[in-house]
């Protein structure tokens, strides 16, 4: 069921001159191929929010890591800008609930797919561009996206970091994912999976593909080791 539009304004605290560029946002391809009237999909809108908000996250991580090299703050960037992170993001002001879907991808799990919604949230972006302006866009993305930065980039390499703590304080005893179960539907299924150290289990993570539940794994046991330092 697509919520009200006016609740989402309410969520991120941004209200639209023009009505129409925000329900562009929220109107997948599949939305607009099913009905008879001509109406735009978000494509166009996330393809301009996409280069918004990789001005935006460029100029932030400038002016808040002066002493980092143009190496690791690319890869930084690439952090904030990649799909689990946007589909994170996303989740937090729950943008799939706003989608206009068609009748086949609302069926098949489209409503929480990371890439269905972190293009929608780019296309958001995007909008928000158009109707207030690059301060307004800008400002979205300081406070729905550039939040919690660390964390955010501790989830994207959590798998790297991982790999490298085990190899420096386990002896390199092999790492390994174990899938736990599957739940769902098979059109819309979440894979359960939990990481290994040798053989000792540790913590699990869930999502829409093995590789992001193996990621969600990874961050948490991150998470918890470091807890046991302290």
């Amino acid at each position: 069921m697509n919520r009200d539009l006016k609740e989402l304004e309410g969520k991120i605290g941004y209200t639209f001159q023009n009505k129409e560029l925000m329900e562009n946002a929220m109107r997948h391809s599949s939305y607009a191929n099913e009905t008879r009237k001509k109406l735009k999909d978000n494509e166009r809108l996330e393809f301009l929010g996409d280069a918004v908000l990789e001005l935006s996250s460029s100029e932030f991580i400038f002016e808040n890591y002066p002493a980092m090299p143009e190496g690791d703050m690319t890869k930084l960037r690439a952090s904030i800008v990649c799909e689990p992170t946007l589909a994170q993001c996303a989740a937090v002001i729950e943008l799939g609930s706003f989608l206009r879907l068609g009748k086949g991808e609302e069926l098949t799990g489209g409503r929480f797919r990371d890439s269905i919604v972190s293009d929608a949230m780019e296309a958001l972006i995007g909008a928000i561009y158009l109707d207030g302006g690059f301060a307004s866009a800008k400002e979205f993305v300081y406070e729905f996206i550039l939040n919690d930065i660390e964390n955010k980039k501790l989830f994207y390499d959590s798998k790297t970091i991982l790999q490298e703590i085990v190899q420096s304080s386990f002896k390199g005893q092999p790492m390994s994912y174990h899938l736990v179960r599957e739940e769902g539907p098979d059109h819309d299924k979440t894979f359960v999976m939990q990481l290994f150290i040798g053989d000792r289990g540790f913590e699990e993570g869930s999502g829409r593909t093995k590789k992001s539940a193996e990621q969600q794994a990874a961050y948490r046991t991150i998470i918890t080791l470091k807890g046991q330092e302290k």
